[in-house]
């Protein structure tokens, strides 16, 4: 049983270190300016790389709860980030975003992946994966 929980923590470790590069890559290898919806998401996001690597360390599955709190909020907001790049009714209502508007795509693969969509499917699995480790540590209880 914690061995699931264990390969779970290092799920949502991986998942938060991926995302967290790619950030970085977009920004400092590729050049790409963060708006200020994606320094948030960032603010949530990268966190969870030191949290989850403390928690792997000391088998500590009850970093899902923090997990789970930064992965909804970092969620929500990734999708209305997504919402305002892609809807044309959320543009018109977007705030100003600073020096780079949050409505600007700088990729758009097969028409829909952006930088935002990527950081709402990271968030979305590590919300799922910290709701199973959450439910899994109910169950041994």
């Amino acid at each position: 049983m914690e061995k699931r929980l264990e390969n779970m923590l290092l799920a949502v470790w991986t998942v938060s270190l991926v995302a967290t590069a790619g950030s970085l890559y977009f920004s400092e290898v590729r050049g790409y300016i963060p708006c200020e919806l994606c320094w948030y998401q960032r603010i949530l996001m990268y966190p969870m790389v030191v949290i989850g690597a403390v928690a792997i360390f000391r088998k500590d599955f009850r970093v899902a709860v923090y997990t789970l709190a930064l992965s909804v909020i970092g969620g929500l907001i990734s999708l209305y980030h997504y919402g305002i790049q892609k809807l044309p009714a959320l543009q018109d209502s977007a705030p100003s975003c600073g020096q780079v508007s949050c409505t600007g795509a700088y990729i758009n693969w097969m028409g829909f992946v952006t930088i935002p969509f990527l950081a709402l499917t990271a968030f979305i699995i590590i919300a799922v994966l910290s709701l199973l480790m959450l439910k899994r540590q109910k169950e041994t209880n």
